[in-house]
């Protein structure tokens, strides 16, 4: 993987101490263009969305850096910290891929949105098994995770062809229509 790949931040709300935080850990290993957007969701006072031009795979987070990575879980917490309990902000990481893997965090109690942080990288060792192609609807191109508090644990939300979009129930995947 080269260095300096291009990554966008999409963001309202968010500080611009706590994005020139974020900032100085990406800027090492990406060329970042910022963008701050117009709120676009009422339930949420902050949103910060994260383009990581990457795989999400145990070679991203080795190239990375576990101690970088864990950083910027640090700074997610706290601001979640800052701005308390209740819908006050929502964090989407998008890794480029096929499919694309996207974490949405948008949990109202601190502690679980502190837990879902943590859990991310678990999610590596389900992802053979999440995209196994026999149970996966075909020509998948964006996979959608959300944190679940009753079973504390990332769970798959919906996925998205070309076409198509499915929802994750139960076990299988139901196609909306």
């Amino acid at each position: 993987m080269s260095e300096n790949v291009k990554t966008t931040l999409r963001y309202y709300g968010i500080s611009p101490w706590e994005i020139e935080v974020i900032y100085g850990f990406l800027n090492s290993h990406f060329t970042i263009i910022q963008d701050e957007i117009e709120q676009d969701d009422e339930r949420f006072v902050s949103f910060l969305d994260i383009d990581i031009p990457l795989q999400f795979n145990e070679e991203f987070f080795q190239w990375f850096g576990f101690k970088r990575w864990e950083k910027i879980k640090a700074v997610f917490k706290e601001m979640k910290r800052r701005r308390g309990s209740g819908n006050a902000l929502k964090i989407r990481i998008n890794f480029s891929g096929n499919p694309r893997i996207i974490f949405t965090i948008d949990i109202e109690d601190k502690q679980w949105f502190d837990n879902a942080l943590e859990k991310i990288d678990f999610v590596l060792e389900l992802l053979p098994y999440h995209l196994d192609p026999k149970k996966t609807p075909s020509d998948i191109s964006e996979i959608v995770y959300k944190f679940d508090s009753h079973s504390i644990r990332w769970r798959l939300n919906t996925a998205s062809s070309k076409n198509k979009r499915y929802t994750f129930l139960g076990d299988i995947w139901k196609e909306n229509t």
